[in-house]
């Protein structure tokens, strides 16, 4: 594994994050600020909803750091996995926040006298909708570019508070023009999609957790890259997972029985260097090397199970035709 690449991928990922922060803290004081004096509870909901922000990057913050640590005597295979434990934070954290902003909007709505918003909160929404879709544009391309679980998962972060934000835009409006019930039923609104985020991102950090396979396009160019290194006859029980923003392979190879120890792990050492370099979120690779029966004599004792099924299905095609 490539240290000094993970240590270049935490730097970029601390990066956006810190700004990402920068600017919550500034539009949670205006939001929180202008809401209040506006008397816009859907505008005081996205404030609090940016302050939950605040409080996701710096979680984020924390497991970039120990995620970028190299395997140690107690960790193995390294802290890859923290990003996945900082993304199910961060979604626990946005399940909590929506269904506290969706309760007191909801209590706030069955209220006997509502009053319209002053125009300021109105200022204050807009300048939400443009900073946070912006943020959230910039943290997505930096998550997708370095495989961050956590760095996508804050930027979904902003993104919840842009549309949470276009939400209470439509509630602050409506209640100008009117309908003072609008406001508080956007805070309803808002509440409702900050749960949904945090339940997508939390499935998303369950399935890591539970070293879900990659997709299949992924585990079928292992297998071509590999059969296409001389020497490597056959494959089988090829095996792959996610831990954390990495990918861990296990395999087994056949080779000719004839071949010696030595050659047999040249084989297998030049198998794991191109599978490594054809994919960089490959963390790493195992490797098994099997005798390959189609190579060998009938003494042959110690055979591939992928072989003797070849041979099995050979012979059954041999009995089938001769009917």
């Amino acid at each position: 594994m490539n240290f000094m690449d993970d240590k270049q991928r935490a730097k970029e990922g601390v990066r956006v994050t810190v700004i990402g922060m920068v600017g919550n803290v500034f539009l949670t004081i205006v939001k929180g600020i202008l809401g209040y004096l506006s008397g816009s509870s859907a505008l005081v909901a996205d404030a609090a909803h940016s302050l939950t922000d605040i409080v996701g990057s710096g979680v984020v913050l924390g497991g970039l750091k120990v995620a970028s640590q190299p395997p140690d005597e107690n960790h193995h295979y390294g802290h890859y996995k923290a990003e996945s434990i900082v993304a199910k934070i961060v979604a626990l954290i946005l399940i909590f926040t929506g269904v506290g902003i969706g309760w007191s909007s909801f209590n706030t709505f069955f209220q006997g006298d509502l009053g319209a918003p002053e125009v300021s909160a109105l200022w204050a929404v807009i300048l939400s909708i443009v900073g946070k879709e912006a943020m959230y544009q910039y943290t997505a391309i930096v998550g997708r570019r370095i495989k961050s679980s956590a760095v996508l998962a804050d930027a979904w972060h902003h993104r919840t508070d842009s549309l949470s934000s276009v939400a209470a835009l439509i509630g602050i409006g409506g209640a100008r023009l009117g309908f003072p019930r609008l406001d508080p039923l956007a805070g309803i609104v808002v509440g409702v999609m900050i749960v949904y985020s945090g339940v997508k991102i939390y499935l998303t950090a369950i399935n890591e957790l539970m070293d879900k396979a990659p997709d299949q396009e992924v585990v079928d160019k292992i297998k071509e890259v590999a059969l296409n290194v001389e020497g490597c006859k056959e494959l089988n029980d090829v095996k792959a997972r996610w831990h954390g923003s990495k990918i861990l392979v296990d395999l087994k190879l056949c080779v000719n029985p004839m071949a010696t120890v030595l050659e047999g792990h040249s084989i297998a050492a030049e198998v794991k260097k191109q599978i490594l370099q054809n994919n960089s979120e490959i963390g790493d690779v195992l490797i098994h090397v099997n005798p390959c029966h189609q190579e060998g004599s009938d003494r042959d004792e110690q055979r591939c199970e992928q072989c003797d099924r070849n041979k099995r299905n050979q012979n059954a095609q041999e009995i089938k035709l001769g009917e």
